[in-house]
């Protein structure tokens, strides 16, 4: 008897298709669905490993199409270009423009791999019971909480619950993510064996193929590179090229070594300091999305991921008057960057999470 109808979303790599083999083994109905996002708006190298976004797409549409035929599973394709132009790319530029640093894949999961691929499926009248996709996390029912809950997955070094903490509370019971319970090592075995064409595939890392630098060809703005004090003491090629935290590229040699600690847009300015000029004892957050409870109405003990490589740091976080949070860490911690998403646990659980407005010192 099958356990329902789910819907995978694949990426012609190995994850995605090693979470379709898992549920299909496990009785469940399963189709395959990808989606088409990339409009020629950029080139890439030749050599260079596929993006999301880049003209790599069709070949990793015919991987997933090929796992489709050996699994015996339906495929669908759906054409998301000019949204994924608007909600992502649009929005990335945007937001780079005005000296933040947004991360394209929390926005990307949120808006379109679990926002409009659903709908779109929902348009046509196909009939799914579940929504998949090979990330490194789990979704599990609490019984304390009486809800669903965002976990971390069992191999810690890939875990990608922070990417996954803007889904909706209402759609976790409907969501299925069968690698959060097993190690990449025990994935790509399983890969060896049921798709020895994708085994040796790389990971896709990269936003957009050839460097996210191509976004912004028409942003070489030259400006001020500024001490704390305001002297200017080198020149930058624009600032939407520069992050806080970054070192290299400064082309300012002698003394001690320095940091990207900030970006004045109105003065087309990159602030610049010593490392212990990165340290921030808090942030102001908006934006949230609460997935362990519906509202944060008094302050609470959680660790805070501020990256998706960041350690974890011991933090209170305390509801605002309009709507945000403060959240203070124990220790200062390194790099707060507005327009980074910062995420909040409880354990393993994910309780919710928000985008960095500003850094508290």
């Amino acid at each position: 008897m099958s356990k329902g109808n789910v819907f995978v979303g694949m990426s012609g790599g190995v994850d995605s298709s090693v979470a379709a083999a898992l549920l299909k083994e496990e009785g469940y109905d399963v189709s395959g669905v990808i989606m088409e996002i990339f409009d020629g708006s950029v080139s890439a190298p030749e050599g260079t490993h596929h993006a999301c976004f880049g003209p790599g797409e069709k070949e990793d549409i015919e991987d997933a199409r090929k796992v489709a035929e050996t699994l015996g599973i339906p495929f669908y394709t759906i054409d998301l270009k000019k949204k994924y132009k608007h909600n992502i790319i649009d929005f990335f530029v945007k937001e780079y423009r005005e000296g933040k640093t947004p991360n394209p894949c929390v926005k990307c999961n949120h808006e379109m791999k679990f926002g409009a691929i659903v709908r779109e499926l929902e348009n046509r009248a196909v009939a799914f019971d579940y929504f998949a996709t090979g990330h490194y996390a789990r979704v599990k029912y609490d019984e304390k909480r009486k809800r669903f809950t965002l976990r971390k997955a069992v191999d810690l070094k890939k875990d990608q619950s922070y990417f996954l903490f803007n889904l909706p509370r209402r759609q976790l019971e409907k969501i299925i993510l069968p690698l959060g319970d097993y190690k990449k090592e025990e994935v790509r075995k399983l890969a060896s064996d049921l798709f020895p064409s994708l085994n040796q595939k790389p990971e896709s890392q990269d936003f957009v193929a050839g460097g996210y630098h191509q976004l912004f060809e028409k942003d070489q703005k030259p400006g001020p590179i500024m001490n704390k004090c305001g002297d200017v003491i080198g020149e930058h090629k624009g600032i939407v090229f520069y992050t806080v935290g970054q070192r290299k590229g400064l082309g300012i040699g002698g003394g001690n070594p320095l940091y990207v600690i900030g970006k004045d847009k109105e003065r087309n300015a990159i602030i610049v300091g010593e490392k212990e000029d990165l340290l921030g004892t808090g942030l102001v957050a908006r934006d949230l999305n609460w997935l362990a409870f519906d509202h944060l109405d008094r302050p609470m003990r959680v660790k805070a991921r501020l990256r998706f490589l960041h350690k974890e740091a011991d933090a209170e976080i305390s509801p605002t008057d309009n709507g945000k949070v403060t959240v203070m860490f124990n220790e200062p911690q390194q790099s707060i960057t507005p327009g980074q998403a910062v995420v909040f646990y409880e354990d393993d659980v994910v309780v919710g999470g928000g985008i960095i407005e500003k850094e508290v010192k």
